[in-house]
């Protein structure tokens, strides 16, 4: 019977073991708006900045339940190890004059219990701290909207770069087997008397330098993948693909189909600038709440009992209550609140100049990244150009070599040429794209 069960179990424990292989090796697609939506589930950093906004929320009740009814209760019991001994003069006890007699007073044992209960009435601190728990709330939800923002920043630049270093290895490996196939073909003529070792031996080293160039592709693909993965909080085990060409991104640009207005109220930056202004507001007037009084009202209720036994529920219990008023009014403490207050105005005139300074830089660096993405489409343009001509200039120049026009030397100069400006292409078009994504942040458009 045991026999028959272990090659059952080892089937069983290959199957369920490639399964999990199977799992490990699911790859999924994404376009960068689904790349982006990804990363806003699974951002770590995200989950913090929402949980902040639940924790702003539970502050905004916090300040509201502190000018709401208050109630305590309490509950003693006492036992006397030696009662209180009191001096009561002798002649009260038809004793001598000047001589003292010690009486104690009370009971072994005493118990308690009561019910407090409190109410503000009016409190300026609290007034102001209530209409400011909403702008609390308000300014974690922009602080996660900023994260937000930085985060489909570096999605979409990580996104991009994966975009480019597919291109860039897909032309290298192109350009590897036209180096391969044209090293062959020089190795055949030379076999046969129509070229010199030294043509061999040029193209030799036109081939490892083609392949050290796909070799270096394949691995800033790599990195450039991790780096997409990080940013989206996506499983690094996992592969992944992306659904997208990189021309949908730099035609439009090109094209000048990129048309961006710009208004300081939608800016990020700006809606920051202003609620700190308004915090700071709110704290100039809480600091000047501090002259005002402050206005409760309060009742107790509370029942005792005193007995020599040590069960004092058998005793009778004395009740008693109170109700009162109490007010607190701030008269003199040497110029401290005053101090405060000037402090808090300061501060108040410091968040103005800020709010201020945040639409100067803000028109800054919406001019400057304008006249950035200028730069950056023209540069596209002459790299894309000068590719192309090299792209030619190497054609021609490869003809030219297999009918003995050229030297091998020159047609390593050619492709020489042509990988520097495929490079410098590259480098345009991610500068490009990273000035695109710089104007849309500027414009609050992000």
């Amino acid at each position: 019977m045991k026999i028959t069960i272990k090659p059952y179990l080892l089937l069983v424990a290959l199957v369920i073991s490639s399964l999990g292989t199977k799992a490990q090796d699911k790859t999924m697609s994404f376009s960068l708006y689904e790349a982006t939506q990804f990363a806003m589930e699974n951002s770590y950093i995200l989950k913090n900045t929402n949980k902040d906004i639940t924790i702003a929320q539970k502050k905004v009740w916090e300040t509201i339940s502190t000018g709401l009814p208050q109630v305590s209760g309490s509950a003693n019991y006492n036992m006397f190890l030696n009662l209180p001994v009191s001096l009561l003069p002798g002649e009260f006890f038809g004793g001598e004059p000047g001589t003292y007699v010690p009486v104690k007073f009370g009971q072994d044992y005493n118990s308690d219990f009561g019910l407090s209960v409190s109410q503000q009435i009016f409190d300026g601190s609290w007034i102001v701290g209530v209409s400011s728990a909403e702008l609390y709330v308000n300014l974690a939800r922009q602080a996660n909207e900023k994260t937000e923002i930085d985060i489909r920043d570096a999605v979409s630049q990580a996104y991009y770069m994966v975009l480019i270093s597919e291109r860039y290895k897909q032309v290298m490996e192109e350009n590897l087997d036209n180096t391969q196939r044209l090293h062959d073909e020089t190795e055949v003529y030379y076999k046969n008397g129509f070229r010199e070792q030294q043509d061999v031996d040029q193209l030799k080293i036109l081939l490892k330098t083609a392949e050290n160039e796909v070799n270096r592709s394949l691995r800033e693909l790599t990195i450039a993948k991790t780096v997409l993965k990080y940013t989206m909080g996506y499983n690094m085990e996992m592969e992944i693909e992306l659904t997208e060409d990189i021309e949908i991104f730099v035609l439009p640009l090109v094209n000048d189909e990129n048309t961006l207005s710009f208004t300081f109220n939608d800016h990020i930056d700006y809606q920051l600038a202003n609620s700190n202004f308004q915090v700071s507001e709110k704290l100039f007037k809480l600091e000047k709440s501090t002259y005002l009084p402050r206005l409760s009202a309060f009742y107790s209720y509370t029942k005792t009992s005193y007995s020599n036994n040590a069960n004092l529920f058998k005793e009778e219990w004395y009740p008693s209550s109170l109700i009162g008023f109490q007010a607190t009014i701030p008269i003199f403490n040497s110029g401290e609140r005053r101090s405060k207050v000037q402090q808090a105005k300061i501060e108040l005139e410091k968040a103005e100049n800020d709010l201020k300074l945040a639409e100067l830089t803000l028109q800054k660096d919406y001019l400057t990244a304008s006249a950035e993405m200028e730069t950056a489409i023209d540069k596209f343009k002459n790299d894309q150009e000068s590719r192309d001509l090299a792209r030619s200039i190497l054609d021609k120049t490869h003809v030219k070599f297999n009918n003995g026009m050229v030297s091998s030397a020159e047609l390593s100069q050619q492709e020489t040429q042509y990988i520097n400006s495929f490079q410098a292409l590259v480098t345009s078009t991610m500068q490009l794209l990273q000035a695109d994504l710089k104007l849309k942040k500027a414009a609050g458009a992000l």
